[in-house]
């Protein structure tokens, strides 16, 4: 560039230096977003027998995969049907997040087992977070897993009562209560009402309920609406309608004892949320 003077003095723009300094940003920025999406990937760890069978192409043989999603979700099938010794763990899936800590732990698993006299049935047990955008890697790696045909898929979940919406006045002996929501290939009888409109289920529920209308398999939502905060036995033993459907697929216990009770139900620092 020439001056008044006929000086040639170099070419300076801060555009271009600010081009090249976002160019940097971006690349560190995208490095970043790379690692994270790696460590917030949902990873599945079975059993070396499985392993080495989906390894080979085969699929996990499943007639029904029966899914618990929540405390009392879970601690409804640790009590009438995990509490013999005749089940085998057969894997996990660990996530990590931003509510599950600095590493993956044991409290950021979810749980599969199977019966030891029927394979052909799956039992998981999902208490850990999983964030929005690690529910569709869930419900994609496990159903990948499964072989579809003839399979049937029942979800235990729960919700607080404040996000039922209704018309009616909602009182506070209403709660627990038990509402069903299935996709078009299910032809059985629910155990309960349908959950009426407005009301959507949202979660891991909602992303395999999703998941199966999309793929035609048969599957019901038993989700649990409850005024309680936390493990609850009460709204543990709202789920107990279903006993008669899950009864058809594997051997549960009616009446577990009162040892089994006090083992896995513990009902501390209980609190309302009806009005929250």
């Amino acid at each position: 560039m020439a001056t008044f003077f006929g000086e040639v003095l170099s070419v300076y723009s801060r555009a271009v230096e600010e081009d090249e300094e976002e160019v940097d940003e971006n690349e560190e920025d995208a490095e970043i977003r790379r690692e994270l999406e790696e460590k917030r990937e949902v990873h599945l760890h079975w059993s070396p027998e499985v392993s080495e069978s989906l390894k080979s192409g085969n699929k996990l043989p499943c007639s029904d995969f029966i899914l618990a999603v929540g405390h009392n979700a879970a601690r409804f099938l640790s009590v009438y049907a995990l509490s013999s010794e005749k089940w085998d763990a057969l894997g996990r899936a660990s996530v990590w997040n931003e509510r599950s800590g600095g590493v993956a732990s044991e409290e950021s698993t979810c749980v599969f087992y199977r019966p030891k006299d029927n394979p052909a049935v799956l039992i998981c047990q999902v208490t850990c977070y999983l964030a929005e955008d690690q529910l569709f890697q869930w419900t994609e790696k496990v159903f990948d897993c499964l072989q579809l045909r003839q399979l049937n898929v029942t979800v235990l979940s729960e919700s607080s009562v404040s996000e039922f919406k209704t018309a009616d006045y909602l009182s506070s002996s209403s709660a627990p209560f038990l509402r069903s929501l299935h996709s078009a290939a299910f032809s059985g009888k629910p155990v309960c009402k349908s959950l009426e409109q407005p009301n959507i289920v949202t979660g891991l529920q909602a992303a395999v309920l999703n998941h199966c209308e999309v793929h035609r398999i048969p599957s019901i939502v038993y989700q649990c609406y409850s005024d309680v905060i936390g493990p609850d036995s009460v709204t543990m033993e709202t789920f107990k309608p279903t006993l008669t459907k899950l009864g058809k697929s594997i051997k549960l216990d009616p009446s577990p004892s009162a040892d089994i009770l006090r083992k896995i139900v513990r009902t501390t620092n209980i609190q309302s949320n009806l009005y929250i």
